[in-house]
């Protein structure tokens, strides 16, 4: 008999074509209030998807896009989708201090939580920005009462990463049951690769992504976490001409390509909301440490 497929956990970052990493030393925060917002858009399209394809997700959204759109948040959840939460603004979180750090989460938990009437328990940092550098959030994350975060990429990359940290679900604090989900990374040649989604999945081909899942659901026995974010599926977005050309490569490639890859993989694998995958992952670390 062949053995249960392995859940894996489907994760949306919700933030607007002009909110990237990539963007944010040519685009000013104060200027987003005047440019054309995308982002309802292009989730109301990510909702039809995941509805055909019968899959729940995990939407880890900035605050500022929920204090703007709080009919879409509704639509998310009334779906049957988990709300996280993705900080307020998409300040990484090596650039704020513990107390600016705490502000921030407290200030986008509670516009997520008014706009959906649902408690917020995952977080998600901007840009995979939890690492040896800011273990003191872990600790503000727990305080706050957050039961799991999905904040870290255990690769070596230029604009993020935490090459030291492990594979897989751990929890970093000692005296909490915080579990940490770091993004998918795949093995090869003995090194480890990103293989979580973003750009990634973007720019290589489908098989890679196929092969990496694969890899980590019947090697490692492990649920794979994958992440995307809603400007990814429209091609037709503005183009930032100012901003440095490797940051328009990887912004722009491929977008055209990106929805049917998208349909490919949900229909190809088991997903499920982070929170779930987290509750399991929550107790197989009990059970590890029993």
């Amino acid at each position: 008999m062949e053995a249960p497929r392995i859940v894996n956990g489907l994760s949306v970052d919700v933030e607007d074509w002009f909110q990237v990493g990539a963007f944010e030393n040519v685009i000013e925060r104060d200027a987003w209030d005047g440019l054309s917002s995308r982002v309802v858009r292009n989730v109301e399209l990510i909702l039809e998807m995941f509805d055909e394809a019968d899959v729940k997700a995990t939407f880890f959204t900035l605050g500022w896009v929920a204090r703007r759109n709080g009919a879409l948040m509704r639509r998310i959840a009334d779906a049957g989708h988990e709300i996280a939460s993705h900080g307020y603004d998409h300040a990484r979180v090596f650039t704020l201090g513990r107390e600016a750090f705490a502000a921030d989460i407290e200030r986008a938990r509670k516009i997520l939580e008014d706009a959906t009437g649902q408690r917020i328990s995952g977080y998600r940092a901007p840009s995979f920005s939890i690492d040896q550098r800011t273990p003191w959030a872990y600790m503000v994350l727990a305080e706050q009462g957050y039961a799991y975060s999905s904040s870290v990429a255990p690769i070596v990359h230029d604009h993020y990463g935490w090459r030291e940290a492990p594979r897989f679900a751990f929890t970093p604090l000692p005296w909490s049951d915080l579990v940490e989900i770091p993004v998918t990374t795949a093995m090869l040649g003995g090194r480890r690769v990103a293989a979580g989604g973003g750009g990634f999945f973007r720019v290589l081909p489908y098989a890679f992504s196929r092969w990496a899942i694969r890899q980590v659901n019947r090697e490692d026995e492990r649920p794979a976490v994958f992440y995307f974010h809603p400007w990814e599926i429209d091609p037709d977005q503005p183009r930032v001409p100012g901003a440095p050309i490797r940051s328009r490569v990887r912004h722009y490639t491929n977008l055209d390509r990106m929805a049917p890859k998208l349909r490919e993989l949900v229909g190809e694998f088991a997903w499920g909301r982070m929170d779930v995958l987290a509750h399991r992952e929550a107790a197989r670390a009990t059970e590890l440490v029993a």
